[in-house]
């Protein structure tokens, strides 16, 4: 009889673990929302994520709480903002042991599901960061990179050599392969934690682009060895230029004031945007990488189908942030427009109600929203340190939102140029508030680099302690009562690019006052209590060098 007990016991163990859901998360890099056919390009080629989004939810309001790669990457591990979790290029840390238990990772994992990371992780995670090896050793498989992988991910990580292909969306493709088909090509770079997925066991994989991101896009080379994708598509079509592009030449007023928005200081990787013919070429070559990243998608649900997976697996997709491709002359990211705040988030769910899939929700949700629903799906509480919502009802269906203003911030405010700023929406009106922009300059740097014969990278790039207390100021600063020195106010409904600023507009002052004090509730809220669990990571501490 005990025996009985004990098998059905097993037995039961087993079957609930398989009724738990499988979930991929799919996250692209410097995709801003229109470079999908299902957000409304008519151009790009992307047919097997367009499918997702018609037999899913697609949301058309979503946006990120930091428009920079590892901010963004982190809030959405962590489910945080930026201003609590206190981990950029510019803030000297590094997210702890502590703060990484509760990411969304090591919680699925904790709790019966079998982990998998592969492509790009641009997370310093423990102490060290990217040396820590705190990352590589959360996951039941890992096949990934720190940093950018650029298109050619073997020239810059060795994890990848055994790959047969040589072009960043088939090497990733190459370990999705592994890690869900038992049978496929053993690669010997990938960190196997375990023989093989087990079929008993629920499985959560991520899965990291870092396209079609400026640093690989530059790289792309048209090699003999590139699939016809990456040589030939878009190439015999007559590519528009962006609604609103301005070329760097004929800008007569800045969008923003030079004394905030300091252009001459900008990476130079950004420069494309000043020419229509720099920036033609690179959007071919995003439109290119956007369609190698779609043939991965049809890779995927059809692996997903031939394993007999396809009925319990949901898939979620966004980006990290979105880029300026020269619309009204800037470039780059790091601010609180649409253009670079505005991703597509898909949510398919193969056991929501057909009635219910094909939906498009213009509800306004975020990217930290991703892991709290991903834990619900789960079936998974999740933990108070969570700033996300759950968004799965929204994904079937269900009509009643999660919250009516949307919190997005830059604090990357360096040598480069870029301001601080933060801005609060609803679905008709944003408010933008700057602060000053002290920030020493980056051709200035470059310059006296050069002349004394200092490597131009670590001039611009190595980071001190005494910034870690610039970056905790830059947190605090605002919430302890300093003045913005711009604000922006745009009529969202009419004015969706963002082209005509109100803010001195009288007829406009209620809006303006109202958002004003709803900024304060949500900065208050997006910075939280406590102190940031974050370790000290700057090249004083690690004089070796940070990734």
């Amino acid at each position: 009889m005990k025996k009985i007990t004990l098998i059905f016991l097993i037995f039961s163990g087993i079957l609930q673990a398989q009724q738990k859901p499988n979930i991929i998360f799919i996250l692209t890099d410097d995709q801003s929302y229109d470079l999908l056919g299902c957000t409304g390009n008519a151009i790009v080629q992307t047919p097997h994520i367009d499918k997702l989004a018609n037999n899913g939810t697609l949301f058309t309001n979503a946006h990120v709480t930091s428009a920079i790669c590892t901010p963004s990457r982190i809030s959405i591990l962590l489910s945080q903002y930026e201003r609590k979790h206190g981990v950029n290029f510019n803030s000297g840390t590094s997210v702890s042991d502590t703060a990484w238990k509760n990411s969304y990772p090591v919680i699925m994992r904790n709790n019966g599901y079998y982990t998998g990371w592969i492509g790009k992780n641009h997370a310093p995670i423990g102490k060290g960061g990217y040396n820590s090896g705190l990352m590589e050793k959360s996951f039941d498989y890992w096949y990934a990179g720190h940093g950018h992988l650029g298109f050619y991910p073997k020239d810059n990580h060795d994890i990848f050599n055994d790959a047969i292909a040589f072009t960043q969306p088939e090497i990733i493709n190459e370990g999705v392969d592994e890690f869900l088909d038992p049978n496929a090509r053993k690669l010997k770079g990938a960190l196997h934690f375990l023989e093989e997925r087990p079929s008993d066991k629920p499985f959560m994989l991520s899965i990291n682009f870092n396209l079609p991101h400026g640093a690989s896009t530059r790289t792309m080379k048209q090699k003999d060895s590139d699939d016809t994708i990456y040589k030939t598509l878009y190439r015999d079509l007559e590519i528009p230029l962006h609604k609103n592009y301005i070329a760097k030449a004929d800008i007569k007023t800045p969008k923003l004031p030079e004394n905030l928005l300091h252009t001459e200081d900008r990476q130079t990787g950004y420069n494309y945007v000043d020419t229509p013919k720099d920036l033609k070429e690179r959007y071919i070559r995003e439109l290119q990488a956007m369609t190698g990243i779609d043939r991965l998608v049809g890779n995927l649900t059809a692996k997903l189908k031939a394993l007999k997976l396809h009925k319990n697996t949901i898939i979620i997709f966004t980006s990290d942030h979105g880029l300026f491709g020269g619309q009204q002359g800037l470039g780059g990211k790091a601010l609180c427009y649409e253009q670079t705040t505005h991703v597509p988030i898909i949510i398919f769910n193969p056991n929501t109600p057909k009635k219910n899939r094909g939906k498009k929700s213009d509800a306004l949700v975020q990217t930290i929203d991703i892991a709290p629903t991903m834990l619900e799906m789960a079936g998974i509480k999740k933990p108070s340190s969570f700033q996300g919502k759950d968004i799965s009802n929204l994904a079937n269906g269900d009509k009643k939102e999660v919250r009516d203003y949307v919190f997005t911030e830059n604090l990357w405010s360096t040598h480069f140029g870029n301001p601080r700023c933060e801005s609060v929406q609803n679905k008709e009106w944003k408010y933008i508030r700057y602060y000053k922009n002290n920030n020493f300059s980056a051709t200035k740097e470059i310059k006296y680099a050069k002349e004394l014969g200092i490597p131009v990278n670590e001039m611009l790039y190595n980071m001190h302690d005494p910034g870690i207390a610039v970056y905790r100021d830059y947190i605090d600063a605002p919430l302890n009562n300093e003045q913005p020195v711009y604000e922006e106010l745009y009529h969202l409904k009419e004015d969706p690019a963002e082209l005509h600023n109100l803010v001195n507009k009288q007829d406009h002052a209620e809006v303006l006052n109202t958002l004003r004090a709803q900024w304060k509730i949500e900065i208050t809220q997006a910075r939280g209590t406590g102190k940031a669990e974050v370790f000290r990571y700057t090249n004083d501490l690690y004089p070796k060098g940070k990734h």
